[in-house]
This record gives structure tokens, C-alpha cells and sequence, in this order.
């Protein structure tokens, strides 16, 4: 099973993703490490990326979530999948669970406010929720919440 944890950068993909993988002593892994350069480059200068700039990025992943599905292999896996094409793409097969960390502007804002190692910085959070597509085929989460009454809340919800 693959449980794809989606939502804006900020919504707590990365740290609820971790928690999870651990309690289920599942692979976690960030969609983020499957960005090429380039795409890192741009948003490190707070460039927003284009659908064009995706594309590859979206194609690595299908492939990753593909071969671990192949080899039974049980991973969490944190990707903003902000738009419906994108989920498209990564939802290969049903073992392909939606997680949806829904958060608001100003919950999300105050947190991105406090990272400083993060290339996402918080002046592009409002160009992420200008392109999120908010599923409909989704568990939705609240992430106002601490972390471990989240991962609670999936565990229940997918029955883990």
C-alpha cells in the first residue's frame, strides 16, 4: 500500500508523513528528493513552478509509486499533489491511499513563518493555495491538530 499524504507546503506532509511511516514501521519517502535541480533551483528562488516544469518530476514519481507497488512495498509518501491532474497521475491503483492534510491560509501562513531551513518560503504559500484543486476522492484531515492525533485519525480512517 502507498498512502500519499497531499496538501500545501506547510500543511505538515514531511513531519505527520515520518510519524506515520514509523508507527507502521513503513518506508517514508518525499516527493521533494524527486525534484530535478532545475526545479529546486527555481523554487529556492521563489520562483513558482509551471505545469511544464513538473511533468518530469510527476513522471519519476508514477514510476516510484509503480515499482513499489510491484514489489509490495509499503511506503508513505508526503507530495503536495495540489491539482487533480497531478493526483491523476500518482493514483496508479486502488493500493494507492489519499490522505488530503487540510489546514487554513492562516494556520499554514504562522507556520511557514517558522521554518528557516525549508526552500518554500512563505510568500509563495499564497501561489499554492491559488493552485490547489482540493480532492474529492480524498480522506480529509484537519492538521489543526497535534501530530500523533493526526496519524491516530489515518490509522483509523485506513484501518491500519
Amino acid at each position: 500500500m502507498i498512502i500519499l499524504l497531499m496538501g500545501v507546503s506547510g500543511s505538515g506532509k514531511t513531519t505527520v508523513g515520518q510519524a506515520l511511516a514509523g508507527q507502521l514501521g513503513w518506508e517514508f519517502a518525499d516527493a521533494d528528493d524527486y525534484h530535478p535541480a532545475a526545479n529546486l533551483a527555481k523554487m529556492s528562488a521563489g520562483i513558482p513552478l509551471t505545469d511544464d516544469d513538473r511533468a518530469p518530476w510527476l513522471e519519476a514519481l508514477r514510476r516510484a509509486i509503480t515499482a513499489w507497488l510491484a514489489a509490495n512495498h509499503n511506503v508513505v509518501l508526503a507530495c503536495s499533489a495540489l491539482k487533480r491532474a497531478y493526483r491523476d497521475t500518482l493514483l496508479v491503483a486502488p493500493q494507492v491511499a489519499l490522505i488530503y492534510l487540510r489546514g487554513t491560509f492562516p494556520l499554514i501562513q504562522e507556520r511557514m513563518r517558522e521554518r528557516h531551513d525549508h526552500y518554500m518560503k512563505a510568500g509563495m504559500l499564497e501561489s499554492q493555495f491559488e493552485a490547489l484543486e482540493e480532492p474529492d476522492n480524498a480522506i480529509v484531515i484537519d492538521v489543526n491538530h497535534p501530530v500523533p492525533r493526526i496519524v491516530s485519525e489515518i490509522r483509523s480512517r485506513l484501518s491500519l
